[in-house]
Parts: C-alpha cells; structure tokens; sequence
C-alpha cells in the first residue's frame, strides 16, 4: 500500500472542510420540520373552526324547528349565529398565530 500524495492529502482535507457541519443540518431540519407542523396546526385549527361553526348553526335550526318557531327566523338565526362563531373563530386563530410569532421573537431575543 503506498502512502497517499500530497495531492491527494490536500483533496481530502478540502473535502472535509466542505462538508456540512452536523449541528447546521439538525438545525436546518428543525426549522423545517417547526414551519410543516405550524402549517399543519394552522390547518387542523381551520377545520375544528368550519366544524363547530356547521354544528352550532345546526344545533340554532334544529332547536328553533323543534321549538315550532317561524321558520324564517330560524333561519335567519341560524346563519347569525353561524356567521358569528366562523368570525370569533378566525379572529382567535389568527391572535393564537400572532402571539405564536410574538413568544418565538421573545425566546430569540433572550437566547445567547
């Protein structure tokens, strides 16, 4: 076996050099995975949010139908209290994000 040239020495440390240092990439993986997961809570929030806002409108009709109340006020009831809970749910979706984004910027700030 012959000892390796200086060429070849001086290929391999440059090799080495180039390679990524293994905290970047567990770092660059992390901050990918965070960003899919925040986007995935994003979308499952959504979705409780369109659910409870379908079944409270059909908890509003059903009540009113039973009750035998005039069916154009219950209706109208209906979409009220739909269109209400849909709005209240967004407005706490999007102050959940905000203060999401506020406690990551305070973490950085106070990190060393």
């Amino acid at each position: 076996m012959t000892a390796p040239t200086p060429m070849l020495a001086q290929q391999a440390q440059s090799a080495k050099s180039r390679m990524p240092d293994d905290d970047l990439i567990e770092r660059l993986v992390r901050e990918r995975m965070a960003e899919r997961f925040e986007k995935e809570a994003f979308h499952w929030r959504f979705r409780l949010i369109a659910v409870e806002t379908i079944l409270m409108g059909l908890l509003v009709l059903t009540a009113g139908l039973v009750l035998r109340q005039p069916t154009p006020l219950v209706l109208h009831a209906s979409v009220l209290v739909s269109a209400s809970c849909l709005a209240s749910g967004i407005c706490l979706l999007e102050l959940s994000k905000w203060t999401t984004r506020l406690v990551d910027r305070i973490k950085r700030r106070w990190r060393p």
